[in-house]
């Protein structure tokens, strides 16, 4: 029973340092956004009419999972960025949702 106990308490606080190290970054969003988007969306995400949309309101277009799929899966004229791990396409979504 005791090693059933040690054995939770090691898995919880190994899930709550895994939480915790991969909280979403918007500062690393930023940087991600600085290198990624802004040739088309701009550095003030005001976008391009016609071409580039907006990305100022986002948040209120779609839900996180829609602009996490979108930034993975792109559509339109936007290309995928399947090469941005989950953790950075967190951080850009986290980021963007400002």
């Amino acid at each position: 029973m005791k090693t059933m106990l040690k054995l939770a308490a090691m898995l919880c606080g190994a899930t709550l340092a895994t939480t915790a190290w991969c909280k979403d970054d918007p500062a690393a969003g930023a940087k991600l956004y600085t290198a990624n988007c802004t040739a088309c969306h701009g550095a003030d995400r005001a976008g391009m009419p016609g071409a580039f949309p907006a990305l100022t309101d986002i948040s209120k277009r779609l839900d996180a999972a829609q602009i996490k799929d979108k930034i993975r899966k792109g559509g339109g004229l936007m290309p995928p960025f399947a090469q941005l791990s989950q953790q950075e396409i967190d951080d850009l979504a986290s980021y963007l949702a400002k």
